[in-house]
This record gives structure tokens, sequence and C-alpha cells, in this order.
């Protein structure tokens, strides 16, 4: 696989945390590559450091030791400001605690990083309108977080990482607070998204539902990618 063809590039990745005076190491060496029009997933018990990964993969944490490109930019030597930069203009993140703002509206929330990017806000609101559509939220534009039901802030958490058109998206969890039905009808924009050449996805989950989205599954367990393999057949452990 050509360097040109990856979106995601992970050399001997290590990361390590200190815990009260004690070293947890959270990844171990890892290897990993994803390639541009990808979906991607992460899996494998809690605490085998998925979302240390990801976190490295967007830009949100530095590894101590290894490489990590991303669209073939080394983000640990970037500056912070132009590591902000690259991530408002090609990374969306669905963190698995929503992290929507309460003072704001879905729409507001939504619009976020296309107002970082430049955006005029009222041309801003009117796309991120479009997005919540998208993801069945159309009626629900103007309610806060708090009128919001877990499965739909959590869907207002994955339009606002699609609204910028990332060419690379992470997601933690992004099915864990829906039901079926909708969980599917968020993968299957997802899988959408992935189908563009031009973009990769990368996905933690616990979900065995939606195993059948991805393009290849990556095992991980105690701090190491010990398997990937394509999506099926895929069995649980």
């Amino acid at each position: 696989m050509s360097t040109q063809s990856l979106a995601v590039s992970c050399q001997n990745l290590v990361k390590t945390y200190d815990t009260g005076g004690q070293k947890v190491t959270a990844l171990s060496g890892i290897d990993l590559e994803i390639a541009m029009g990808e979906l991607m997933m992460l899996v494998g018990p809690s605490g085998c450091g998925k979302t240390t990964l990801i976190s490295v993969i967007a830009g949100i944490l530095d590894q101590d030791e290894g490489s990590c490109r991303v669209f073939d930019e080394d983000l640990l030597h970037m500056n912070s400001r132009k590591k902000l930069d690259f991530r408002a203009h090609n990374i969306g993140f669905v963190f698995q605690a929503f992290n929507l703002l309460p003072s704001l509206s879905a729409a507001e929330n939504v619009s976020i990083p296309l107002i970082i990017n430049g955006m005029k806000r009222g041309e801003a609101e009117k796309k991120a309108c479009k997005v919540l559509e998208q993801v069945g939220l159309g009626t629900r534009i103007t309610s806060m977080p708090s009128q919001l039901s877990g499965g739909q802030q959590q869907r207002v958490a994955i339009a606002r990482a699609l609204v910028h058109s990332p060419r690379l998206i992470v997601c933690d969890e992004p099915t864990s607070a829906l039901d079926h039905e909708t969980g599917h009808t968020v993968m299957s924009l997802l899988k959408e998204v992935a189908l563009n050449k031009d973009r990769a996805l990368v996905i933690v989950t616990h979900d065995a539902r939606i195993f059948n989205f991805a393009d290849r599954i990556a095992e991980m367990d105690d701090g190491h990618v010990v398997n990937v393999r394509d999506s099926l057949p895929f069995t649980t452990h």
C-alpha cells in the first residue's frame, strides 16, 4: 500500500500514563495503516488502548514513541496553532461523552466546526440543519441538549463530526446510545461517507451489530493490535 493511498500510518506507537507515580502503558508498539476510502473498526476489551489510539490519531494526545502520520502529516511535530488548524479542517471526532455545549441548540452545536473554519454563522447553521436532517433530527434543530435523549445527543455529536466534510472521521462508540434501527441508519450514513475515496473512518466499538459495516476490523488487546481482518467472518470474544 503506497503512502499516497493512506489516510493514517502508525508505526511503533507507544503511550504511557503516569497514574499516581505508577506507569501504565496504554499503547505498546502499535503498527496500523488505514487506507483512504476505508472504514476501519477497532475492537477489544475495555482498557486495551482503543480510545488512546484514536486520540493519538486525531491529534488529541501525543505519543511517547513512534510515529503517526495523518494524510502524510506528522502531527507530533506541529506547533499548537498548526495542529489546531489541521484538525479543524481535516478531522471530525465523535466523543463517547458527546461533549455538546449545554447553552447551544442542536443546530448551533453542529455549526461550531464551520464557524471555526470561517463560515458565517447563518450559513453555518443552515448547513448544520441539513446534516441534522440526515441523522433524523430535522424536527429538533432548536432543541437544547438537555431536551434531547442520550441517543439524540449522540446523533447531534455525529452530525457535528460530519458537517465540515473532514477527510478523517474518528468515532468512539458512535452507536452505544442508539437503538438498533437508529444505529443502522447512522452507520449507513457513515459508511456512505467512507465510500468516498478521499476520506476514511476509524470507529471504536463494542457493538457487534455494526461489525458488518467495516471494511476491516483491528482487534486490540493489552496495548497491541493482535489481528487485522476483513469484517466478515468475525466472532466476538
